[in-house]
């Protein structure tokens, strides 16, 4: 199947005429002209309601879009990746996320090797491990239960487990502490450790290759903490393990290759939060609700791969945000939860969104003629209505909008939800419709004021509305980003799958790092500005005057 580049395909240039019949108009004449436009705009699937009709699309721009995604092969794409096709083509590698949440049931061979049955023996294996933990049975060096579990990971392998413990502590068991370092930054690993017993403490190390710089620095310093507090490097193997596929560094750190737990090239990072990369998550919460967990994720797996587009929800989603980068122009897109444990999911999607898709060539390796990945960021709700959303009601920029709301609270006090629920309604319909020169004046506001007060509203938002906050409905919400993305990526003609962009710092700061603490002064070979930064932080390291 030969798709044109973006700009030539036949919807595209049907988005661009209807664009210039439409972008114009504002949401208050949508509404309008349908009344029940709130009622029609929406879907539901697995738990969560959908709501998009206060996007500045008519029922001709959905049906456009859903064409672009069909002329795009998004159908065709979505299906050569969960068969296992090696869709990640700058690595010659499969993407199956998917099947680390496949029922054991299933059989997915790929490359010669059944990968559910592969992740099936991983998930065993956690699942005895994590029931060792939790019950206490697990002992340190000295015999004390561990109390206390560090997960050390970066990226992915961070920003996965430490999203979903705060998502979910409510389930969590809370006799064990939970304490998450990703930061070379010292600082990072000295506060998570200074209260804790080294007796009682569990290191997880999440490294695929055992190799990342700053997982490594944080997991030496860790365990020369541990083997200064029980006074043999013997306690190692009873305080660390790792989630890795590099079994000869993981024994030469002095961990128990028994305890390693193992994942697949086929996994990145930014989707291997229900992996191996989730033993923290499940010794938090138990087996029983991990599976939880992993069932919302295939549950909207499958409604990704079996829905109508019109339907999909994960499709809407990804092409309304289609829409609102490349004909709106937005540059960026807000995430708002109104639900305090979900305070880390902003920074977990900007992972998975922006390292995903903030490419600038196609999959063939053409330079995009378009925009592709947005910015994302966000706060939870109310927090950002006393921060950043002065900006969103009536700064120069439109920023489109997810508020991600519940209809009940895990932890209810009188009042306070309605309260909290109240915002998510109010400020997608304040976005939206904003209030007239014309309502501002009927107020009694005085003339020189009404200018300043006057929001032009128009600005477009999805609400994501479910009934309560649970291991399943989590899996669901982040499987329905992850389609999303992957969604938006197939349309942009992009790899969604590599990160060469992470690369090259890296690189540099590897050769910088022994010119910062040479004794002697080393020949700089960066550009002027480096050179002189170098020697700058030199010379304040040594304190010279």
């Amino acid at each position: 199947m030969s798709i044109p580049p973006l700009r030539q395909r036949s919807a595209w240039k049907k988005l661009e005429a209807h664009f210039n019949e439409i972008g114009q108009r504002h949401l208050r004449e949508f509404f309008a002209d349908d009344p029940y436009r709130g009622e029609r705009l929406h879907v539901e699937a697995e738990g969560i309601y959908f709501d998009f009709s206060k996007n500045r699309i008519t029922d001709e721009t959905l049906q456009l879009l859903l064409e672009l995604a069909t002329e795009s092969g998004v159908a065709l794409r979505r299906d050569q990746m969960l068969s296992g096709e090696h869709i990640n083509v700058s690595e010659d590698r499969a993407v199956l996320h998917a099947a680390l949440r496949m029922p054991s049931s299933t059989r997915l061979v790929v490359d010669g090797h059944d990968v559910v049955q592969q992740v099936h023996t991983v998930l065993e294996q956690m699942t005895i491990f994590a029931n060792q933990v939790r019950s206490g049975e697990w002992k340190g060096y000295r015999g004390k239960p561990i109390r206390n579990v560090v997960n050390v990971g970066i990226g992915g392998s961070d920003l996965g487990p430490v999203m979903a413990y705060e998502a979910l502590r409510h389930y969590s068991q809370r006799d064990l502490t939970f304490r998450f370092v990703s930061n070379v930054d010292a600082s990072d690993l000295v506060e998570a450790l200074r209260d804790l017993d080294a007796d009682e403490t569990l290191f997880i190390i999440s490294s695929k290759t055992f190799g990342t710089i700053e997982t490594l620095t944080n997991a030496r310093s860790a365990r020369a903490w541990l083997v200064e507090q029980i006074g043999t490097d013997d306690a190692v193997a009873r305080h660390f393990v790792a989630v890795s596929t590099n079994a000869n560094e993981v024994s030469a750190f002095g961990i128990d290759t028994a305890n390693m737990f193992g994942f697949w090239d086929w996994v990145g990072g930014r989707y291997s939060m229900d992996s191996a990369i989730g033993l923290s998550t499940m010794i938090a919460l138990g087996p029983a609700l991990f599976e939880e967990l992993l069932a919302g994720f295939h549950a909207m797996d499958e409604h990704f791969r079996t829905a109508p587009f019109e339907s999909n929800l994960p499709v809407l989603m990804g092409m309304i945000a289609v829409w609102n980068r490349n004909f709106l122009g937005c540059p960026s897109v807000g995430v708002m939860p109104y639900e305090q444990y979900l305070k880390r999911l902003p920074a977990y999607l900007q992972q998975l969104t922006m390292e995903s898709n903030g490419k600038h060539v196609t999959i063939d390796g053409d330079s995009v003629d378009y925009e592709t990945g947005p910015l994302y960021w966000g706060e939870p709700g109310t927090n950002g209505q006393h921060s950043f959303y002065q900006l969103l009601h009536q700064g120069t920029t439109i920023v489109p909008v997810d508020l991600i709301g519940f209809a009940k609270s895990l932890t209810p006090l009188a009042g306070h939800h309605d309260i909290l629920s109240s915002n998510v309604f109010a400020q997608a319909e304040a976005l939206a419709f904003g209030k007239t020169r014309s309502e501002v004046r009927d107020e009694g506001t005085p003339d020189h004021v009404v200018a300043h007060r006057v929001m032009e509203g128009n600005r477009p938002t999805n609400v994501l509305l479910a009934e309560v906050l649970t291991p399943r409905l989590l899996g669901s919400l982040i499987a329905l980003y992850e389609h999303s993305v992957f969604t938006q990526g197939v349309v942009w003609a992009i790899d969604s799958f590599d990160q060469w962009g992470v690369e090259l710092g890296k690189v540099l700061a590897t050769k910088i790092i022994p010119e910062l603490d040479s004794d002697h002064e080393p020949t700089l070979t960066h550009d002027s500005s480096t050179n002189a930064l170098i020697r700058h932080y030199r010379k304040l390291k040594r304190n010279e005057d």
